[in-house]
């Protein structure tokens, strides 16, 4: 069966305490590849070691995901040697290759991919990703519990990074998986996740119809909630949704209630009233 063009919608943002964003991402529906990537090291390193993984991802298109990251990897370490931003600079990535009605994630580090399918009584919410950190050694060591993770002092220091000069190669982790209808991908940096648990992300997801309209919810929610870092996040949807014009014209509709009817209610109200108003100034 012929696959359409993935929707998808992306937002960045430097939070509210940092001064310069050295998150990135990279969004190209034509070749079904999405990034994100979080850059580390400061004084402006951090975003040019993101962008080095990016531009590198961006060319590597002869190569399967795992590669093209391991290229960004040594990518970083050459422009560091060569002087360009700052040595122990390094990135995260996590990303998102579709083809017909499969799909692959891989990662090095703690920016995320979970998988959203929405349902009629609730929707469900699946990590894919798992952090390459500290605390999720120590989980999977039996050292702490579920419940001790989030709040741990310790969660955001992680184990490997696209550019860590101890790693001749990283790990990439991958998982691979085939779409289902009703389904979106979500990949975002941990300033998205130490904002908003799961159980927030499911809840916000829920409420919205299209990804543009989850974007938004997620970004204000987050940046409601603190925005104590740069926050990247991008949402891909199932090339097995029919993507119709109603389709499209309800991502640009306000979200009020939630629910089509009502909302589309509510903005053909809102629009006449408009007209009229317009007309009777004009009159």
């Amino acid at each position: 069966m012929p696959y359409s063009t993935l929707a998808y919608s992306a937002a960045t943002n430097a939070g509210h305490k940092r001064e310069n964003n050295e998150d990135t991402f990279l969004s190209l529906p034509e070749r079904g590849l999405w990034l994100v990537a979080d850059g580390m090291g400061g004084h402006d390193a951090g975003e040019v070691a993101s962008a080095i993984v990016r531009d590198t991802l961006l060319d590597e298109r002869n190569k399967n995901l795992t590669q093209a990251i391991q290229s960004s990897h040594r990518a970083v370490l050459e422009a560091a040697a060569r002087g360009k931003g700052a040595p122990g600079m390094g990135s995260t990535i996590v990303a998102l290759h579709s083809e017909g009605d499969e799909y692959e994630v891989a990662w090095v580090g703690d920016s995320r991919a979970y998988l959203w399918t929405h349902t009629d009584d609730g929707g469900r919410l699946e990590r894919l990703t798992t952090d390459h950190s500290y605390v999720q050694m120590l989980l999977a060591s039996g050292a702490i519990g579920e419940d001790e993770v989030e709040r741990h002092p310790d969660k955001n220091i992680i184990t490997q990074c696209l550019g860590s000069h101890e790693l001749q190669n990283v790990k990439v982790d991958s998982v691979r998986g085939q779409w289902q209808r009703d389904q979106w991908i979500l990949l975002c940096s941990d300033g998205l996740t130490d904002e908003l648990d799961d159980e927030d992300l499911a809840r916000l997801l829920y409420r919205s119809r299209h990804p543009r309209a989850a974007v938004n919810k997620l970004m204000r929610a987050a940046l409601d909630a603190g925005g104590r870092d740069n926050i990247t996040l991008q949402l891909v949807q199932s090339p097995l949704n029919r993507r119709s014009r109603w389709t499209t014209l309800w991502q640009w509709v306000p979200h009020i209630t939630g629910k089509r009817g009502p909302d589309l209610t509510l903005y053909g109200a809102a629009l006449l009233s408009l007209a009229l108003v317009l007309y009777w100034v004009a009159r």
